[in-house]
């Protein structure tokens, strides 16, 4: 079993806590993003990053100085949005950390898949960035069918925690003989189920923290999750999609 999550926009730099276990398994086609954003003027990268002045000066000045092989930071702990903080990982036991570098992956629109203990450099790339890189339309094109290939188990089972923005890098290349669950959390508003998108961050980092606590194996122990208020309801649930419900 793997849970996919997507990373975060805001990243910090933490050489001391934690280690990096190795590098991310497609730096070679990162080093040719980092190439290919280097090469744009600085209004071009601005439209790429979609933000304002001051992040685009901040994010200008990260690829003109990156080296993606010396002072990272372990993923885990380098991205640093709200599903991050809810899951804590900087007071993570030991065997939580091994929980997740086997069973987490993280989605990236630089990186492609990160191991939690990879070590990564503050960048920014979003997955939906219209960047037209060699003979790619998208950063969907670039990666292809190996983000998918990367992070698919041996047991074929993926619990989708990510947004969809991230997730459907892998739901156009799922086989038959894949287990692909998508985790919903929200509230009831006139019987139908809204999605939040802060509550939700929030309960997947908690999620995430939960599977590594209870060093969860099979889908089927994810649906005791209680935290926040949420609740597993069977009755809105398929076998392809768990509805936790906020009370």
């Amino acid at each position: 079993m793997r849970l996919i999550i997507a990373p975060a926009k805001q990243m910090r730099v933490d050489t001391d806590t934690l280690a990096c276990a190795d590098l991310p398994v497609f730096l070679d086609r990162t080093e040719v993003l980092k190439d290919y954003i280097c090469s744009l003027s600085f209004e071009e990268q601005k439209r790429l990053w979609a933000c304002n002045d001051k992040i685009a000066a901040e994010n200008h000045e990260r690829f003109a100085r990156m080296d993606l092989q010396k002072h990272l930071t372990p993923a885990l702990l380098a991205y640093d949005g709200i599903q991050y903080t809810y899951m804590a990982p900087s007071v993570f036991e030991n065997e939580y950390f091994d929980y997740v570098q086997e069973h987490l992956r993280i989605l990236s629109g630089f990186y492609g898949v990160l191991k939690p203990l990879d070590g990564v450099t503050p960048y920014r790339l979003e997955m939906q960035a219209k960047a037209s890189v060699n003979s790619s339309k998208s950063l969907y094109e670039f990666w292809g069918d190996s983000l998918y290939h990367e992070v698919i188990p041996d047991d074929r089972t993926i619990i989708n925690l990510a947004s969809k923005e991230y997730s459907k890098c892998i739901e156009k290349y799922l086989q038959p003989q894949d287990r692909y669950i998508t985790v919903v959390f929200g509230e009831l508003v006139n019987d139908k189920v809204v999605t939040k998108g802060v509550y939700a961050k929030m309960a997947r980092g908690e999620m995430v923290r939960y599977a590594a606590e209870n060093q969860v194996q099979d889908p089927e122990e994810l649906k005791a999750f209680g935290v926040s208020s949420y609740r597993f309801d069977p009755s809105r649930s398929t076998d392809t999609e768990y509805v936790f419900i906020r009370t």
